[in-house]
């Protein structure tokens, strides 16, 4: 991670809503977390998402402890999302402020009431799909996350493109479509963002999720660096 040019995924953040981070995990480290999913032993729960109305497929919670590594990568991308957020939140005249290390963030959170984790594995198969949606899972909310691309496209499925929409007051929503290969890494807004119009920097609205599986299957690990009531 030492070679991310975090300078252009703000600026992609900026210009696009998103950023990608190309090979963020390796080929084995995607395997290792495909895998995991059929450990029932790593998570807390496990979500069906047509009993909600999310959508078909399914995601699994991670259960603290987090696995080493998942630990490692929420800790080691927070901190320069962090600057990217605050920078943010003084663009939008928000007054929260978020704390250099995710340690402190999470002490936060966890003081609030929010102790559940949130990192997921989401898992897809043919014809399955996850509906436009925001992950706020409490009052204290990180306004940016990662979604990890861990099967390979056109070779383990087709189809299941991620997705983000821009609701923009008094506009018609734009949509951004991102295409991304084994172990690479999006970077997103949970709910909302600033942007700059003819009259100053105003809120974007955003949501993601996935388009249908035309064939395979599909997985995806999510790291959101707030926790869950």
């Amino acid at each position: 991670m030492a070679g991310i040019d975090w300078q252009q995924v703000e600026e992609d953040l900026n210009s696009y809503g998103c950023a990608v981070i190309p090979r963020l995990l390796s080929e084995r480290a995607c395997r290792e977390y495909v895998a995991a999913y059929d450990r029932p032993d790593l998570f807390r729960s496990r979500v069906i998402m047509a009993r909600h109305g999310f959508g078909e497929g399914e995601y699994q919670y991670f259960a603290y402890p987090l696995p080493a590594h998942l630990q490692r990568l929420r800790a080691t991308l927070y901190p320069p999302l962090a600057q990217i957020a605050n920078r943010w939140y003084a663009a939008m005249e928000i007054a929260t402020r978020f704390p250099a290390a995710h340690e402190d963030f999470i002490a936060r959170c966890h003081a609030a009431g929010q102790t559940r984790p949130t990192p997921l594995l989401l898992r897809y198969q043919e014809g399955d799909y996850n509906c436009l949606h925001q992950d706020l899972y409490g009052e204290h909310v990180f306004p940016l996350q990662a979604a990890i691309l861990l099967s390979q496209p056109d070779q383990d499925f087709t189809g299941g493109e991620f997705v983000l929409t821009e609701q923009r007051p008094r506009m018609q929503s734009r949509a951004e479509v991102v295409p991304l290969q084994q172990g690479d890494a999006v970077i997103f807004p949970v709910f909302h963002r600033p942007v700059t119009g003819t009259r100053g920097i105003y809120r974007v609205n955003m949501r993601h999720g996935v388009s249908r599986l035309r064939s395979g299957h599909r997985h995806t690990l999510g790291v959101i660096f707030h926790d869950a009531e």
